[in-house]
């Protein structure tokens, strides 16, 4: 029960850190946030456990954190400030690809003694970033685009702008992660596990982003309670 305890906490941390840093730094804490989650999930994505009776790669918590960060920005303060919060994720991706690429490479003094398990974690990072680079430009900018679309039906349903916040939070996340988690798992390890394996982990992983989806809808009412002036 240790890797199920230990993505419950992290879980947790994730939603709590997205909150944590928007409450003291607005939404440039989102962004900040942002940034950190796609490193730390990128790193945790070349990760498989076993977890909850499936075979799962790590960074869930992180991704749906990240997604959960957009979200708040679409919530609060509208389409334009989610869609740069997307490009925030996307330039940290990029030149994490760049570092991490070139830690490979460097030529390491005698008395190194990390490089070896430098080349063992990141040599295959390329294509494993790559994948994760594309699946979050095409799942974020669907979620945001999701979300507002899912914004103008439940206002035109209640006449209200307020109501049905977990409807757009959830439905435009669910079916983003969908895309996200298909698109990364299919480009970073077809041919690396064999096809079934591959489609047990995609759907063990896109039950888990179900769950977390679900579980942000707390978070970002909270945010929306707590709201930071810019």
């Amino acid at each position: 029960m240790v890797n199920e305890f230990l993505l419950i906490v992290a879980l947790l941390v994730s939603f709590g850190a997205t909150i944590v840093f928007y409450k003291l730094f607005g939404k440039s804490g989102l962004f900040a946030w942002i940034g950190i989650s796609a490193v730390f999930a990128n790193i945790e994505v070349t990760v498989l456990v076993h977890a909850f009776g499936m075979d799962q790669t790590l960074g869930n918590t992180l991704f749906a954190s990240s997604f959960l960060c957009t979200d708040i920005l679409s919530e609060i303060y509208g389409k334009k400030d989610a869609s740069k919060g997307v490009k925030v994720g996307i330039i940290t991706t990029l030149l994490f690809i760049l570092f991490s690429f070139m830690w490979t490479h460097y030529i390491p003094a005698e008395g190194d003694w990390a490089m070896p398990s430098v080349k063992s974690l990141f040599s295959n990072t390329p294509r494993i970033l790559s994948a994760s680079l594309l699946g979050y430009i095409l799942s974020e900018a669907l979620d945001v685009w999701l979300y507002h679309k899912w914004w103008e039906l439940t206002e035109k349903k209640t006449g209200s702008h307020n109501k049905m916040l977990w409807f757009r939070n959830n439905f435009s996340t669910l079916i983003s992660q969908f895309v996200n988690i298909v698109v990364f798992n299919f480009v970073a390890f077809l041919g690396v596990f064999k096809f079934n394996e591959l489609i047990s982990i995609t759907a063990a992983c896109y039950l888990i982003y179900v769950i977390t989806s679900l579980l942000d809808t707390p978070f970002i009412y909270l945010a929306k309670k707590i709201k930071v002036s810019e």
